[in-house]
């Protein structure tokens, strides 16, 4: 005997190959050129070639989606951003820390897109980014110049400065290749050139950190 084919809509899984994975990246992506108003989740469905209520049934909203995309992300540079720095100077530290830091957001550039739009106006999503991801992360990072701070030879403000420095300047490279490549035809993505980039913006703030203070010869403060 024969069993008819069953009629009816496929499930998600006949409807949909795509790893979560893919997805989460693409959305990543979209939520950082287009700011999460202009990202369209049905947009992002057709892209995908994936059911019209697949991302619904497995983030819950555009908001679970985005949460999701963002967790995933930052998960992975926090892992990649892991340096044991006890062992070396502060300064040694600073310079393996900006390097490290530059070299892992060459690999990540929708997170720092992501970052600047969300964090040009207040919103739950910045709140959550920041207490989230990012405030951990930074202070994990920074950890090394609070001996700074304590001798004077910067303030907490300075570590900000530093901070949108690194994050927000020196990563522009990365997260604005066109531009990039209008000032100079170097391609900034290559491996060589974020190794160059990474290490003369390391040895700039590491020479001004270097100018502000009496140093002894092993790094330390003297």
């Amino acid at each position: 005997m024969t069993t008819a084919k069953r009629r009816g809509r496929p499930s998600s899984a006949e409807e949909s190959p795509a790893a979560t994975n893919d997805i989460l990246a693409r959305a990543l992506a979209m939520f950082a050129e287009q700011g999460f108003e202009g990202t369209s989740v049905a947009a992002l469905n057709r892209e995908l070639g994936v059911s019209h209520n697949l991302i619904h049934q497995r983030f819950g909203s555009k908001e679970g989606l985005w949460r999701a995309a963002v967790d995933r992300a930052f998960s992975a540079v926090a892992e990649e951003l892991d340096l044991e720095l006890a062992a070396v100077g502060v300064l040694d530290a600073a310079r393996l820390a900006i390097v490290r830091f530059l070299e892992v957001h060459a690999r990540h550039p929708d997170i720092l897109r992501l970052v600047s739009v969300e964090g040009a106006a207040a919103s739950a999503r910045l709140d959550y980014l920041f207490e989230v991801h990012v405030q951990p992360l930074y202070t994990r990072l920074t950890a090394p110049l609070k001996v700074l701070v304590d001798a004077g030879v910067m303030t907490s403000a300075d570590v900000r400065s530093l901070h949108f420095l690194v994050a927000h300047g020196g990563t522009s490279p990365f997260s604005q290749v066109p531009f990039a490549r209008m000032l100079d035809p170097l391609d900034p993505m290559g491996p060589d050139a974020v190794r160059q980039h990474a290490e003369f913006v390391a040895d700039m703030i590491v020479a001004g950190l270097r100018a502000r203070g009496a140093w002894n010869n092993d790094g330390t403060i003297a």
